[in-house]
């Protein structure tokens, strides 16, 4: 049996990191009336205005039916508003509104703030390396999920 070393172990240090920085980063945005998961679409439609529920939740890796409900809170405070394309009713597109773009404007030092400290200690270089990293670790886990759809009895 493989020796395993919980404070060596990529998974764990990821989601120890990422847990303590959104804990943290949760509490700070508390105060705007938003959760972790409102910012995330707020900040989504900050970087790219009027995407399809789809891209959202593809940009925020926020389940769809969570994202649903979450769209429809930030709806219902007036802080995005959701469209139809003309000849297009199965497509809902996602758009802040002055409410929206105005916290959005609120709270993005505190995020850069946090970015900072995360990243305290990292040369400009490093930091660009460690994202892109990142990103990579995260469309590597694309291969693991189609080797367990391909143990899945009915997944094609």
């Amino acid at each position: 049996m493989a020796r395993l070393d919980l404070a060596d172990y990529l998974p764990y240090l990821l989601n120890r990191a990422g847990s303590r920085i959104a804990a943290s980063f949760s509490q700070a945005v508390r105060i705007h009336g938003i959760t972790l998961p409102m910012w995330r679409v707020l900040a989504a439609l900050h970087h790219r205005e009027g995407q399809r529920m789809s891209e959202l939740a593809e940009t925020t890796a926020i389940e769809l039916s969570t994202l649903s409900r979450i769209v429809g809170t930030l709806a219902t405070r007036e802080l995005v508003a959701r469209t139809r394309p003309a000849g297009d009713a199965r497509t809902v597109t996602v758009h802040r509104t002055a409410a929206g773009r105005a916290l959005t404007g609120q709270v993005i030092p505190l995020a850069a703030h946090y970015e900072d400290v995360a990243l305290s200690g990292f040369s400009e270089d490093e930091a660009v390396v460690l994202k892109a990293m990142l990103r990579r670790v995260y469309a590597n886990m694309d291969r693991l999920e189609e080797e367990l759809d391909g143990e899945r009895p009915g997944v094609a």
